[in-house]
């Protein structure tokens, strides 16, 4: 990992030049969850200026990151990215709380994330995962790997929302994946098993074949809804 970090940086200051004023790595990564055959190197870069010119530069440098596996970096501009902390108040907050910058100066430091705006967008992207769940369901084919794919490809995301949930409900403030599950299944009730259970088969924990898939989508499905409803309740009430 670091020198694939070391190579990145090195290609980033080679393209941009001075137009690069900070280069960020954020999630897994910096939280100790990193699971090489699961996880990205997620990149945010601050530059100057990000018109069609300046991402061309950029071009050759994403190109290469992406045929290693990587997610596309974020390219924002500082006064884009504090005008974007209202919309994208969980990201920008999970990135100001953990992070390591990997070129320039550490702006984050100062950056303000707005908490009201937070609420709002954990109760939309509940709402949404949930929904983006149901449709994948509805249209996926019967078959168990097209299943289990279905939950390990949303399963981090949903993690995630959770941890934040927990933050916007007044709940103690937790970092891991199985502490926000179990944090929600003890606000909600609901049942973690099928979480757990993928969790588990993730870190390798467990093989393919003790899964019962048809089984923990079912109960996959139920959790999110028990939390999606529990936390809509919860906010609404605040």
């Amino acid at each position: 990992m670091e020198a694939k970090l070391t190579e990145l940086v090195k290609r980033l200051t080679e393209a941009a030049g001075d137009n690069l004023k900070a280069a960020v790595l954020y999630g897994s990564a910096v939280t100790g969850e990193f699971i090489a055959k699961h996880s990205d190197l997620n990149i945010l870069c601050v530059v100057g200026a990000a018109g069609a010119a300046e991402l061309e530069q950029l071009h050759p440098v994403a190109e290469w990151w992406t045929r290693e596996g990587n997610r596309i970096p974020l390219i924002f501009t500082l006064d884009e990215l504090v005008r974007s902390a209202d919309v994208f108040a969980i990201e920008l907050l999970d990135i100001k709380r953990h992070h390591r910058m990997l070129f320039g100066a550490d702006f984050l430091e100062q950056f303000e994330v707005p908490m009201h705006m937070h609420r709002l967008q954990v109760e939309r992207e509940l709402r949404t995962g949930w929904l983006r769940l149901r449709q994948a369901i509805l249209v996926a084919p019967r078959k168990r790997k097209i299943h289990l794919g279905i939950m390990l490809s949303s399963v981090s995301a949903f993690c995630v929302l959770f941890r934040h949930a927990l933050l916007a409900t007044g709940q103690p403030e937790v970092h891991t994946m199985r502490e926000a599950v179990d944090g929600m299944a003890a606000l909600s009730g609901a049942n973690p098993s099928a979480f757990h259970a993928l969790l588990d088969f993730r870190e390798g924990k467990r093989k393919e074949r003790t899964l019962e898939v048809d089984e923990m989508l079912q109960m996959y499905l139920e959790f999110v809804e028990v939390v999606t409803n529990e936390v809509d309740r919860r906010l609404e009430a605040r």
